[in-house]
């Protein structure tokens, strides 16, 4: 899958192990790493899996076209589809069609 970045800032933290370290720690940039690798691995959002360790699940309300994935918790990754979303017949998001992505951040929404 393809993955872009929201900001500038966040594509830089991203893509230095050393960034990562010093924005998040040593604990959840082995997470975040795994993460990266599972989504870049992913022909399509529905082969990225729905149980844990990563755990992708769509968000709700005003955030309804993002999905998350589980890091350390209580923080997760955040991203949504990088082209115009694609939806099945019954109005859910076609995973089957998302192949590429925008990261919008790690945050802690509970």
């Amino acid at each position: 899958m393809d993955i872009a970045f929201q900001t500038r800032k966040l594509q830089k933290i991203f893509n230095s192990k050393k960034n990562l370290k010093r924005e998040y720690g040593d604990r959840m940039t082995r997470t975040i790493t795994l993460r990266l690798a599972v989504l870049k691995n992913a022909r399509t959002l529905a082969e990225v899996p729905t149980t844990r360790p990563e755990r992708r699940h769509q968000l709700v309300g005003r955030q309804k076209e993002q999905y998350a994935l589980d890091l350390v918790h209580p923080y997760r990754l955040i991203f949504r589809p990088a082209h115009e979303t694609p939806y099945t017949d019954d109005g859910g998001v076609d995973t089957n069609r998302v192949t590429a992505i925008v990261i919008l951040g790690v945050i802690d929404y509970h």
